[in-house]
This record gives structure tokens, sequence and C-alpha cells, in this order.
């Protein structure tokens, strides 16, 4: 039921020109029915609303006619294997595809990724490239920045601390 709501409820979004709002259901759902081919596809739609054709082609990639330029786009932006296998946020074995040519797509994917790695890759834990940074690592200059302030924090209070160790000590000795 939750599925049939969500999809009235991006008509409705499209219908009134909230395109962001229907993208997000649409990833929602997705992530929930990671098989569900037909979603992707429309999801895939959505990103060719806003004119993104890498994002198009990630979502359209296990459709047989799926546009070239957007397969490209796609295959560009996730340049490797691991990278592909991670974006198409697949679960499960292939052979949950509902069409032959999505089984051959995420086949070759699965096996262009464990032979990129050298051993077999599991669709629910996709490791990072080697030459990936790690996703929840901030940026170097946001670090530096991070510790600086804590070292400035830390220097100002005890500084505040001396000051008023100093007055209070004056203070008893008169």
């Amino acid at each position: 039921m939750a599925l049939i709501d969500t999809l009235a409820r991006v008509d409705a979004d499209l219908a009134l020109g909230r395109v962001p709002m229907a993208r997000q259901r649409l990833r929602g759902l997705v992530s929930s029915f990671p098989q569900d081919l037909a979603l992707r596809r429309r999801l895939g739609e959505v990103y060719r609303l806003y004119g993104e054709p890498a994002e198009a082609g990630r979502w359209t990639y296990l459709e047989a006619d799926r546009d070239p330029a957007e397969t490209s786009a796609f295959e560009e932006r996730y340049s490797t294997p691991l990278r592909r296998m991670r974006a198409l946020a697949w679960r499960g074995p292939e052979s949950l595809a509902s069409t032959a040519f999505a089984v051959q797509q995420l086949a070759a994917i699965h096996k262009a990724g464990s032979d990129h790695i050298g051993h077999p890759v599991d669709w629910t834990a996709v490791p990072l490239d080697l030459d990936d940074e790690p996703e929840d690592e901030g940026s170097s200059f946001t670090d530096c920045l991070v510790s600086a302030g804590v070292v400035l924090l830390v220097l100002g209070f005890f500084a505040i601390w001396v000051v008023g160790f100093i007055a209070f000590v004056r203070w008893v000795w008169q």
C-alpha cells in the first residue's frame, strides 16, 4: 500500500511542478525496492527533467532501451566498476532482476568489480577503490581549521584561568 500511495504522491508532485519532492520520494522508493526496474526508470526520467544525464543514466543503466549518451555520462562519472556498483545500489543476487538485460548488466559489473580488486565482491558491501577517499572523512583543510579553533579555545581558557589566579593571589596577599 505504501508503494502505491507514494507513487500517487510522486505523480501529484510532478503535476504540480515539485520535481525535487518527486525525486526525493522516488529515491526513497528505489532504496526500499532496489530490484524494481520500473522505479529506477521513473527516477531516471525525473533526473532527465533536471538535465542531469549522468544520474539519468545511473538509474536507467539496467534498461535495454537506455539512452547511450546518458549511459556514457554515468560511466564517465562513476569511472570504475566498484564505483558503478555502489552507484547502482543493487542489493541481492543479479538473478533478482526482472529482465535478462538487467541480469546481464549486473553480472558484468559484478564480475568487473571482482576482477578489479582480485576477489569476489558482494553487492551489499562494495569496498572503496584504492584511490578513493574514504567517504566519511572531511577535507584536510577543514580538519586543520577545526584543530586550530580547538587550540585557540583551550589557550583562551588557560589565559583566563591564569589571569584569574593571579588576581586571586594578589587579593589574598593584600
